[in-house]
């Protein structure tokens, strides 16, 4: 299943507590359902020390949202847009936001 979104693309979230909240994504897992945001949908986690050199500790770190509750966010128009996929002269796929016409 693929959405036609990247890791380091810019997107908002469109859902949920953290709607309207941007960033770039950082991991998308490997079923293609759940993507992570940079400092979006941030949770705690307990982790036990490993060693004398890795401390356990409470950490924040970043939790999944679901892809289809994120949208590719176009700098030109300033909100979540949809877009189509074309070609440009060197024959390379680009994407196109479908309101401005801009490259996304």
């Amino acid at each position: 299943m693929t959405m036609g979104l990247k890791k380091n693309d810019d997107v908002m979230v469109l859902t949920g507590k953290e709607k309207g909240k941007t960033g770039k994504i950082i991991r998308i897992d490997k079923n293609g359902i759940r993507v992570y945001i940079k400092k979006v949908n941030m949770i705690k986690r307990h982790i036990k020390p490993r060693s004398p050199q890795e401390p356990g500790g409470i950490i924040d770190k970043e939790a999944g949202i679901n892809i289809s509750n994120v949208g590719l966010y176009c700098s030109k128009c300033k909100k979540p847009v949809r877009f189509s996929v074309k070609a440009n002269e060197k024959n390379k796929k680009i994407r196109i936001c479908k309101k401005c016409g801009s490259e996304v």
